[in-house]
């Protein structure tokens, strides 16, 4: 159980503690002057094993947050003494919400990943605890986290899901997709034992020696599982420890550790709990994470559970009534607290109402400062707690910050994930950064098509910005991309080497304006994967990294069904590709690309394949290409019917190509819709979207 718990989402996150740093800018020596703290910034850090971050938010009396201070206004204090304060900044985060169009019912899910901006979002992970979830409540633990996916995660967010119990592949890589996050808040599952004293309740009604005691009759269990959630909390802890220069958080939703640690007498696993306890806290406060516990009970008096017990025992010495049953739950509330409390976060407990809660732990990942001190203590064997105390000069203002840390234990070197891997130590390194890094920027796109069965055919280009390489004949790019599926297991992969030895001086000026282009194939079988692409320039040139969403439909087995949709463009054609897709050569005027903003005098081009698996009976199929704006209204459209006897022999699809001319659309944001009905009993309906822009 306890190894399941991190081989689901978490575990291909859990790399070789590879440092990150965000905006992929190289980090900012010690005592470097800071920037302006008013605003937003992107802080780096140098990353040693005796250099301490303290991410430290202030509020004034009403709780607003307070983002006009400066170094002088702060003290850090270490087991009591001053420490000099080497690196500062203000970190203040917009909330960015992904906006639809207004012909959507949803937000178009975009077919391209970019890392042209600096990653500038909040950090979270979500730990869903089913193991400490009754099952009748399991709704209410998925209302209270989805409420927080759907209203608080902004569209530059990054969250991860990871489950305490249930199957390997419930939770969900890190992804600013609500859909997916949502998918996997749906699969918990609450597995929950009956409480102590329910099971006290029924050992005492069941036959046993006079005067005999009264038992938990699950405590092994109950305390197995309180260790096996710990040690999550405390993996992942350890784990986010390679993210610097940002706070980081733990969603903690639960009903609370119930086992009870203060009677060590008459529970074995007492002991065992409390260190389990404090190893999350101090893996916590190490890594600079804050953790916040939230019930999803709401206000409860565990009124459910309380006429499930029926009758309790009728002797009063024995402790088992309501009393200990409400002892419980000021255990359970109590361990969420301390979580909490102890690693600069609050546990939302007691509440009915989550809206308050969650926008006050928004508003501590958004505003906060990030100070950094080299500590007195160098010795890297120093495994002690060391108390930290923030202060600020100005008056009325409250700090909340991690109250201390342990030194950090050694880290393995990384180990190359792909088995067999050719590519270069920085480009694996960025494969394994669970956050995007910018540099050198990166256009990605996947589009699945049928296969060899049962596997999909993943058609992945891949783009770089030219101006973002030197072209030097003897530093060619290395490029790696890895596809790692909702278990952890990397399902396919390669690398590619981009050489510059042939390109001559005056082409360089022309790559740098249209950049270069890369097509690679995976055969994948249907799943969810999470497909990982990091780019370097050797001799020390830029590094660029992505991460991209992908859904692998089975097309064997439905009906009808629809491959990706593939887009070119007179513009885009202009991008030279280094590696072209055999297979799409005759159905495109030009390679598939990323590009999604045309010029009003552009033309689109796109294909896709439509699969009929009820080919052997004579039908009509229709297919037809949309272009609706924000408004709703539709601004192009081309229909095209086909006939069930066109693919007889052919593998099953019909392949459409068509054009779309810019022209005469206006300037604005659209979605390209292809849909295909089949005339066959019901009609099935097969369709892709697409938002593009017209500059």
């Amino acid at each position: 159980m306890k190894k399941m718990c991190m081989r689901v989402a978490i575990c291909s996150l859990v790399f070789a503690g590879s440092a990150v740093f965000l905006a992929g800018q190289a980090p900012a020596p010690p005592g470097a002057p800071s920037t302006n703290p008013g605003q937003a910034q992107q802080p780096t850090f140098k990353v040693q094993v005796d250099y301490v971050e303290v991410d430290t938010l202030v509020t004034d009396r009403a709780g607003a947050a307070v983002t006009d201070l400066k170094k002088e206004d702060f003290q850090v204090f270490e087991d009591g003494k001053p420490q000099s304060i080497t690196t500062f900044s203000l970190v203040n985060i917009p909330i960015e919400q992904l906006q639809r169009p207004l012909g959507a019912a949803l937000p178009i899910e975009p077919d391209v990943r970019t890392n042209e901006n600096p990653f500038d979002g909040r950090v979270y992970v979500m730990i869903v605890d089913d193991m400490h979830t009754r099952f009748e409540r399991t709704e209410r633990v998925k209302r209270a986290a989805k409420q927080f996916i759907d209203r608080n995660l902004g569209a530059n967010d990054l969250m991860a899901v990871l489950h305490t119990a249930g199957a390997t592949d419930a939770s969900q890589e890190f992804t600013s997709n609500k859909r997916l996050l949502d998918a996997a808040v749906d699969r918990t599952m609450g597995r929950k034992i009956d409480s102590a004293t329910a099971g006290k309740t029924q050992e005492y009604y069941r036959p046993r020696p006079l005067g005999g005691p009264v038992n938990d009759p699950a405590d092994a269990e109950r305390s197995f599982n309180a260790r096996s959630t710990l040690d999550t909390i405390r993996q992942v802890a350890d784990w986010f420890g390679s993210v610097h220069g940002r706070r980081k958080a733990i969603l903690f939703v639960s009903e609370g550790i119930d086992y009870d640690i203060s009677d060590v007498f008459n529970n074995q696993g007492a002991s065992t709990v409390m260190d389990a306890t404090r190893d999350a806290i101090v893996a916590a406060t190490r890594s600079n994470v804050s953790i916040y516990g939230i019930d999803p009970r709401g206000i409860t008096d565990l009124g459910d559970e309380d006429i499930e017990i029926g009758a309790y025992p009728d002797d009063p010495t024995l402790g088992i009534g309501r009393n200990s049953l409400m002892n419980e739950l000021r255990l359970s509330q109590d361990s969420l607290r301390t979580l909490s409390d102890e690693t600069g976060g609050f546990a939302v407990v007691n509440r009915n109402e989550f809206a308050t809660a969650f926008g006050r732990i928004v508003q501590d990942n958004s505003s906060y400062y990030v100070l950094a001190y080299y500590p007195p203590t160098t010795d890297k064997k120093d495994t002690k707690f060391h108390k930290i105390e923030v202060r600020v000069s100005r008056p009325g203002l409250s700090v909340r910050a991690r109250q201390g840390y342990a030194a950090p234990k050694p880290k393995a070197a990384p180990k190359n994930a792909l088995a067999g891997s050719t590519g270069a130590p920085e480009v694996q390194e960025a494969l394994e950064s669970p956050l995007p890094i910018s540099g050198l920027t990166l256009r990605v796109f996947a589009a699945p098509f049928k296969g060899t069965a049962p596997n999909a055919s993943v058609l992945l280009g891949i783009e770089m910005l030219g101006r973002d390489l030197k072209m030097q004949a003897d530093h060619p790019v290395n490029l790696s991309y890895e596809a790692v599926d909702a278990k952890g297991k990397i399902r396919g992969g390669g690398t590619n080497l981009v050489p510059f030895n042939g390109v001559k001086p005056e082409t360089k000026p022309l790559l740098a304006r249209t950049g270069l282009r890369v097509l690679n194939r995976m055969d994948l079988p249907p799943g969810r994967y999470q497909v990982r692409v990091a780019a370097s320039e050797s001799g020390g040139g830029a590094i660029g990294s992505i991460l991209y969403d992908l859904d692998v439909p089975d097309f064997y087995k439905p009906s009808f069904s629809m491959s990706g949709l593939t887009l070119t463009s007179i513009v885009a054609s202009q991008t030279p590709t280094i590696r072209p897709d055999e297979q799409l050569k005759a159905m495109l005027p030009a390679s598939p690309a990323a590009l999604r903003t045309f010029p009003g005098n552009d033309e689109i081009a796109l294909f896709a394949e439509i699969y009929d698996n009820a080919a052997s009976t004579p039908h009509k199929v229709d297919i037809t290409t949309t272009v609706t704006s924000d408004t709703a209204k539709q601004v192009f459209k081309a229909t095209e019917e086909r006939s069930s006897s066109d693919i007889q022999g052919k593998g099953g699809g019909y392949g459409y190509a068509a054009r779309v001319p810019l022209r005469d659309i206006a300037p604005g944001v659209y979605v390209l819709r292809v849909e295909a009905r089949s005339r066959l009993g019901s009609g099935a309906v097969a369709s892709r979207d697409v938002q593009f822009t017209i500059k």
